[in-house]
């Protein structure tokens, strides 16, 4: 799978909520995209991620 531009091996498929939170992310604080189609915070714990995949995580910051 290839997440902001970089491969990472899954040992198995898993929802994308659970790769989220294996990988630290705040899921409050980003967006998904996936295959280049932007995922619903509800459906994090629906979808199920895939080899092929590709994903784009990009944060919120915020500032002013």
């Amino acid at each position: 799978m290839k997440v902001n531009g970089t491969i990472i091996l899954l040992a198995e498929n898993t929802t994308l909520l659970n790769f989220l939170k294996a990988q630290s992310f705040d899921i409050n604080t980003i967006a998904v995209e996936r295959n280049g189609e932007i995922i619903p915070r509800s459906a994090y714990k629906n979808v199920i991620l895939y080899d092929e995949d590709t994903l784009e995580i990009v944060r919120f910051v915020g500032g002013g």
